[in-house]
């Protein structure tokens, strides 16, 4: 962490009690990691810039609206802010914006698969897209401890420190997920591999 900065929870409160000066230093101080993440999946310049911007606007939006309960996990947040707009870009485009050729390209790193064609990354978005339809239908428990898991990089001590259950209980939670979505997938007849 960078310690020029206040911690992301100070910054936020700031934000939130009317110092728009925190939140740019908030921008500032994760601009850059949140920046790179998108331009490496979409690899052009003024798109990546317009998600980082849209991305933001989101972000503010919802600390606007008290809509903000992150507990400290605030760059992970705006990081799956961020992937969710990219694979809305993909959806939307359908198409891959123009980019060097390169044998190890590959748009959501989902797959792995190094050829790194336009087909290839429309797949992945639309794999990741049915998935997290299929994630939001589980029981709010086992969609909890996913979610934490894969998308906020947690530990299962801390998911069972979050979610106040003991790490069995959270790594019981995360097995029902697991088996639930492999039902789901089946019974949607949702294809994840090529």
């Amino acid at each position: 962490m960078d310690t020029n900065y206040p911690s992301d929870a100070l910054l936020i409160e700031s934000y939130i009690d009317g110092n728009e000066y925190a939140l740019e230093k908030l921008i500032q101080k994760h601009k850059s990691r949140i920046y790179n993440f998108i331009y490496s999946k979409v690899m052009d310049r003024d798109t990546a810039e317009d998600i980082f911007q849209d991305t933001f606007i989101k972000v503010i939006r919802t600390l606007k609206k008290g809509g903000y309960d992150e507990n400290g996990k605030f760059l992970p947040w705006v990081m799956r802010i961020a992937h969710n707009l990219i694979i809305d870009f993909f959806r939307k485009s359908n198409r891959i914006p123009t980019f060097e050729n390169r044998d190890d390209y590959d748009v959501f790193q989902f797959i792995g698969d190094d050829s790194g064609n336009v087909e290839d990354a429309l797949f992945d978005a639309q794999v990741e897209n049915d998935l997290s339809h299929l994630i939001e239908s589980l029981p709010d428990d086992q969609k909890e401890v996913l979610m934490m898991r894969i998308y906020r990089d947690m530990s299962f001590k801390e998911i069972a420190e979050n979610t106040d259950v003991s790490i069995n209980t959270a790594l019981g939670r995360m097995r029902y997920a697991i088996i639930n979505l492999r039902k789901l997938i089946q019974s949607n007849q949702i294809v994840l591999t090529r």
